[in-house]
């Protein structure tokens, strides 16, 4: 089993997109995939359907309230299940905040968990607190999404910092697998200049920690596409709502580029 969080601490960066769409992608190649939505914003739990019309089980129950994984997880496409996140999520750092060993509350959900996965992905909140210390600690892998624009390389290295530490005292396990360029236009000469400065920057492994040593700069990018943009409003996937799309195109190139890694 994978397991891989969808990860930057700056909004807007396509990190939700991502991690919907690339779990779609891979269920759709007959891999068995959990998403976990820890983002307060339940953006990936609403663009896969879901309402807050009624109330319904989430994570929030999961890591506050001892809930089991299968309580509140859900089937959403073949292959494909879903433990959704709720909008009182945001309130889990502070009801956390006096926990003992509230960081590694996720982990030991999943690893009692009675269903296997070929995949779980965690899409983390655009924030680096108890949420996303929690995917830290539950996962292997970290995939990058980055906007190629200057501010979006800014902060990559803060982010690398926070898994490096993670790993060193948390999870000796966790490594950023890739690094995945979305909103891309290769039209301009800053979205291919910035693809070459994060190339030459994860080219230079002699010195890195282990954490991050070994990246890949996935040679799939994600392209501006409208109807990646019109797809949660109709609570699909980019492969439901327009399969022949350029964005299904890339998403689905991304899947292979993850698959091949295994």
């Amino acid at each position: 089993m994978r397991t891989i969080a969808i990860m930057n601490q700056k909004g807007g960066v396509g990190k939700t997109t991502t991690s919907v769409n690339l779990s779609a992608a891979l269920a759709a190649a007959g891999k068995k995939v959990q998403l976990i939505d820890l983002d307060p914003q339940a953006h990936a739990s609403l663009h896969l359907g879901l309402t807050f019309e009624n109330e319904f089980d989430s994570v929030y129950d999961v890591l506050v309230k001892d809930v089991a994984l299968n309580a509140v997880r859900r089937q959403v496409q073949d292959n494909l299940w879903l433990v959704p996140a709720h909008l009182d999520l945001a309130a889990a750092d502070f009801e956390l905040a006096s926990v003992l060993g509230r960081e590694k509350i996720l982990a030991d959900k999943i690893a009692e968990d009675n269903m296997e996965f070929d995949y779980i992905i965690v899409d983390c909140p655009p924030s680096l607190g108890v949420l996303t210390l929690n995917a830290l600690v539950a996962v292997e892998e970290v995939v990058i999404p980055l906007q190629p624009h200057f501010l979006a390389l800014h902060g990559l290295s803060k982010l690398l910092e926070t898994i490096e530490l993670v790993a060193k005292r948390l999870n000796s396990k966790l490594r950023v697998s890739g690094v995945a360029l979305c909103l891309y236009d290769g039209h301009t000469t800053l979205a291919n200049d910035v693809r070459n400065d994060v190339k030459n920057f994860f080219g230079l492994h002699e010195g890195r920690p282990d954490a991050w040593s070994n990246v890949v700069v996935f040679d799939t990018n994600i392209r501006r596409n409208i109807r990646l943009a019109e797809a949660p409003s109709y609570g699909q996937s980019i492969f439901d709502y327009d399969p022949k799309s350029n964005g299904a195109e890339d998403y689905r190139a991304l899947a292979q580029e993850i698959l091949n890694m295994e």
